[in-house]
């Protein structure tokens, strides 16, 4: 398997994993700090955990250095936007306004890399935001955009951390991801009430914090073998998946809106990855 099917593999179990947020969210009735609390001391701890089992937690403390450190504050900015939108708007609007990452990562990554996408990418990315354009503008009927623009400056933070990590493929993977989780434990502690969560919910939020740990450390294994535009690409493949969660398990369903939005920006992403399918049919 070459460099770039890998991180493809990693980037798309990245989407899988993700795709599961919003039922961990909306499933518990603890309110968006709690839930930042403790999945920050459960992911912080799994990682930690994990990198201690590998013999690797003192490598990676040893290399950590300032484009690790950036990596860190984003993911942590974007958590303190991603669970609070979750709460505000429907788990469908999230997702898909996740589609506007193309547009941001190809934009960051020419403005800080000058990496130059490919028309066919460039042209996806455009389509994608404005189906994101469309999820948004069906929720300002009501109370929603709150949380869409939360989901919106979250899919900002997750385009920064994969043009960081593919300006500096060096960059350490997991040790960022558990310090974004412990840079949340003051704040999460001081606005909510952890310790009064249910002990019901508290094993669904710790198994939360798994999953957040397993996404991290795919999504900056795998954006460090792909351009930052084709790993927010296939990063949202997690769109089709997470509205079907949770109509399934929430009986959420999506305004008209979100699901034209929604089919106009996984068209985009499809129609993007055709010419390298084509490619690998020639080989």
């Amino acid at each position: 398997m070459t460099k770039g099917q890998t991180g493809a593999v990693l980037v798309v179990v990245l989407a899988l994993v993700f795709s599961t947020a919003g039922i961990f969210t909306k499933a518990v009735d603890a309110v968006a700090w709690n839930i930042i609390f403790w999945r920050g001391v459960s992911a912080s701890a799994f990682t930690v955990g994990y990198l201690a089992l590998r013999g690797a937690l003192v490598r990676e403390v040893m290399v950590f250095g300032r484009p690790a450190l950036a990596v860190a504050v984003m993911m942590a900015a974007g958590t303190a936007a991603f669970i609070p939108a979750f709460k505000l708007t429907a788990v469908a609007n999230v997702a898909l306004i996740y589609g506007a990452a193309p547009f941001l990562a190809a934009l960051l990554a020419w403005g800080y890399l000058r990496e130059l996408s490919s028309l066919t990418v460039a042209l996806a990315s455009l389509a994608a935001f404005a189906g994101v354009v469309l999820i948004v503008s069906g929720s300002f009927a009501g109370n929603a955009w709150q949380g869409d623009l939360l989901a919106l400056f979250m899919t900002l933070m997750m385009a920064g951390t994969m043009v960081v990590y593919r300006a500096r493929p060096a960059t350490t993977a997991a040790l960022p991801a558990a310090l974004s989780s412990v840079l949340l434990l003051p704040p999460a502690f001081y606005l909510g009430e952890p310790f009064s969560v249910t002990p019901a919910e508290i094993p669904l939020l710790v198994l939360f914090g798994l999953v957040f740990a397993v996404a991290s450390v795919t999504l900056s294994e795998g954006a460090r073998r792909l351009p930052a535009s084709e790993t927010a690409l296939l990063s949202i493949l997690e769109m089709p998946l997470a509205p079907m969660l949770a109509f399934a398990i929430l009986a959420e369903r999506p305004s008209l809106e979100v699901v034209t939005g929604g089919a106009v920006v996984f068209a985009a992403v499809l129609w993007s990855q055709k010419p390298k399918v084509r490619g690998r049919r020639s080989q």
